[in-house]
Formats: C-alpha cells, sequence, structure tokens
C-alpha cells in the first residue's frame, strides 16, 4: 500500500475484503523487511507505514466482531 489506510474507508469494506487487505499488507511487510536484510530497502518508512496499517485492519476486523457478537445477544 502506497498510502495510508483511512480508517473511515476500512469500515465500509466487508470482513473478507478486510482479510484480504490483511493478506496483502503482510506480504508486503515480509517483502520490506526482505529488502531490508538484503540492502534494497529504499523506502524508509513504508516498513512503519504497513505495520501501522496492519494494526488499523486488525482494530477494524476486532471491531466489527465485537459489534456483531453483541447485535447476537
Amino acid at each position: 500500500m502506497s498510502k495510508e489506510a483511512k480508517p473511515n474507508d476500512l469500515r465500509t469494506k466487508s470482513a473478507d475484503e478486510l482479510k484480504s487487505l490483511l493478506l496483502d499488507l503482510r506480504k508486503t511487510q515480509f517483502n520490506l523487511r526482505f529488502q531490508r536484510a538484503t540492502g534494497q530497502n529504499e523506502g524508509v518508512g513504508q516498513v512503519r507505514q504497513v505495520r501501522r496499517d496492519i494494526a488499523r485492519v486488525k482494530t477494524i476486523m476486532a471491531q466489527k466482531k465485537s459489534i456483531s457478537s453483541a447485535a447476537a445477544q
């Protein structure tokens, strides 16, 4: 992801879309770690941004899960 994931945009996505986005972000994170280990990393701030985007997606997923479990009770 080249730009920051906005929380409002993430809230409009379905659970499946969030899961696929999380998978893509983790692949990106792996590739950036691999680049850093081999000395090819160009974007210094990308690692930090991807890590924060992963946290945003996981937070939104947890919020949606707690809302759906509260509605079921």
